[in-house]
C-alpha cells in the first residue's frame, strides 16, 4: 500500500525540531496557570488573591488568641481555658491546609490537543493524508455529540480552544483557559477552578471556615457575659472593656452569613449531585437531573469517592515544537480519546434540536488509547470530502489546460 506523505513544508519543520531542547509540559502549557516547585504546584492566574483570603482568616484568629483568650483563661479553669484557646488555632491550621489543597493542585484539567501547523503555500492538496486533513483544526468534526446518560439525551460540544469534545459536566474556564472536569466554578478567593479533583476540599474549606466564625462569635459573647458576671457590669460596660470582642463579633457575624449560606448551598448541591454551573444554568427543578442517584449515593460519590489521578503529567518532558506539531493519526485519535466507563453512555452524531442540550456534564476518565465509536464514520466523511475536493481541483486543472 502506498503511504501518503505529509506536505513537504510540514515534514521539513518536523525534522528540524528533533534536536529542539526538551522542556517539561508545564513550561509549554497553553493555559493561564501559574506553576511552582518545578510544576509540582499549579495555581490559577489570580493566585495573589490567596494573600487576602489568608489574612481574612488568620488576623481575626490572632486577635482572638492574643487578646480575648486572656480573659477566657481567667474565667475558666486552666485546662478548659487552654482548650478553648487551642481550638481556633487548630481550626486555622486545618483551614490553611485545605486552602493549599484547593488552590495548589490540578482541579481536573483535561489534556488539550496540540494544534496542527499551518501548511506552506506550495504544498499539494492531493498529497495530504486523510487523517491529517480530518484532524486539522477540527474543521471537519461535528460541533456536538449526543450522549445517553441514564436515559436522558445530553450533548457535549467540541472545544475550539482545547480541540477536544468536552466530556459530560466539563466546562472551559475563561480565567484559567482550561477545560475542567466536573467544573463547578472559578473561585476568586482561592484563585483556582473548582473541579472534580479539589471540590471536596473546597467544600471542607467553606464549612470549616463557617464553623470557625461561629466559634469565635460565640466565645466572644461568652467572654462578655463572664465579664458582666464577674464585675457586675451592664452589657454596654462589658463591651467597652473589650473593644476587640466588639470588632470580632461584628466581623464574624457578617462573614458567617456569607460562608454559612455558601456551606448550605453546597450541601444542597452535594445531596442533589449538581454543580454550581449546572444549578444556575439548567435549573434541574424543572428538568430531570441525569446524575442524581439518591441522597446517600450522591453524598458518597462527591465527598467520599477516590480522588482521580491528574490526567496531565506537568513534569513530563516534551519538546515544545514537537508538542505543537503532533503527527496526524495521533492528533486525530486524541480528538476522540474520551472513553466513558459508565455503560449507560451511548454516543452518536445527532442534529436533533429537540435533544436536551447539556454541554458540561460529568467525566469518568480519559483513555488516550481508544477512540469514540463514531470516529470511523468521521473518517469516511472526511475521506469523501477530501476525495471530492481533490477531484474538483483536478477537473479544474484539466479544464484550464484544455483551454490553453
Amino acid at each position: 500500500m502506498k503511504r501518503t506523505s505529509l506536505p513537504r513544508g510540514l515534514s521539513d519543520r518536523q525534522n528540524s525540531n528533533v534536536d529542539a531542547p526538551s522542556l517539561r509540559l508545564y513550561q509549554v502549557w497553553k493555559g493561564n496557570n501559574i506553576f511552582a516547585c518545578g510544576g509540582r504546584l499549579i495555581f490559577g492566574p489570580d493566585a495573589r488573591s490567596l494573600n487576602l483570603t489568608i489574612c481574612l482568616i488568620v488576623v481575626p484568629v490572632i486577635l482572638f488568641c492574643s487578646l480575648v483568650s486572656q480573659s477566657l483563661l481567667v474565667h475558666f479553669p486552666d485546662t478548659v481555658g487552654l482548650v478553648l484557646v487551642a481550638i481556633p488555632a487548630v481550626f486555622t491550621v486545618y483551614i490553611l491546609i485545605l486552602i493549599f489543597l484547593v488552590s495548589g493542585r490540578d482541579p481536573g484539567i483535561i489534556p488539550r490537543n496540540p494544534p496542527c501547523p499551518e501548511p506552506d503555500d506550495d504544498w499539494d492538496a492531493s498529497s495530504i493524508s486523510t487523517d491529517w486533513a480530518t484532524g486539522h483544526s477540527g474543521r471537519f468534526l461535528p460541533p456536538t455529540k449526543s450522549i445517553n446518560v441514564n436515559g436522558t439525551i445530553v450533548r457535549v460540544k467540541f472545544c475550539n480552544t482545547c480541540l477536544i469534545y468536552r466530556p459530560p459536566r466539563c466546562s472551559h474556564c475563561s480565567v484559567c483557559n482550561n477545560c475542567v472536569d466536573r467544573f463547578d466554578h472559578h473561585c476568586p478567593w482561592v484563585g483556582q477552578c473548582i473541579g472534580k479533583r479539589n471540590y471536596r476540599y473546597f467544600f471542607m474549606f467553606v464549612t470549616a471556615t463557617a464553623q470557625l466564625c461561629l466559634y469565635v462569635f460565640t466565645m466572644c459573647w461568652v467572654n462578655i457575659i463572664m465579664t458582666m458576671q464577674s464585675d457586675k457590669n451592664t452589657v454596654s460596660e462589658a463591651l467597652l472593656k473589650s473593644p476587640v470582642s466588639i470588632a470580632l463579633i461584628t466581623y464574624t457575624f457578617t462573614v458567617s452569613w456569607f460562608v454559612g449560606g455558601l456551606s448550605t448551598f453546597h450541601l444542597y448541591l452535594v445531596i442533589t449531585n449538581q454543580t454550581t454551573y449546572e444549578n444556575f444554568r439548567y435549573r434541574y427543578e424543572r428538568k430531570k437531573n441525569p446524575f442524581n442517584h439518591g441522597c446517600a449515593h450522591n453524598f458518597k460519590e462527591t465527598l467520599f469517592s477516590k480522588t482521580p489521578r491528574s490526567q496531565n503529567n506537568f513534569r513530563g518532558f516534551v519538546k515544545p515544537e514537537v508538542y505543537m506539531q503532533f503527527n496526524s493519526s495521533k492528533y486525530f485519535g486524541y480528538a476522540f480519546s474520551l472513553n466513558f466507563s459508565k455503560k449507560s453512555y451511548d454516543t452518536d452524531i445527532s442534529e436533533d434540536s429537540n435533544d436536551f442540550e447539556l454541554e458540561r456534564c460529568e467525566t469518568y476518565g480519559m483513555d488516550h488509547s481508544s477512540k469514540w465509536g463514531s470516529a470511523p464514520d468521521l473518517h469516511r466523511l472526511a475521506s469523501k470530502f477530501i476525495t471530492e475536493n481533490v477531484s474538483r481541483d483536478k477537473e479544474k486543472r484539466i479544464e484550464g489546460d484544455s483551454r490553453e
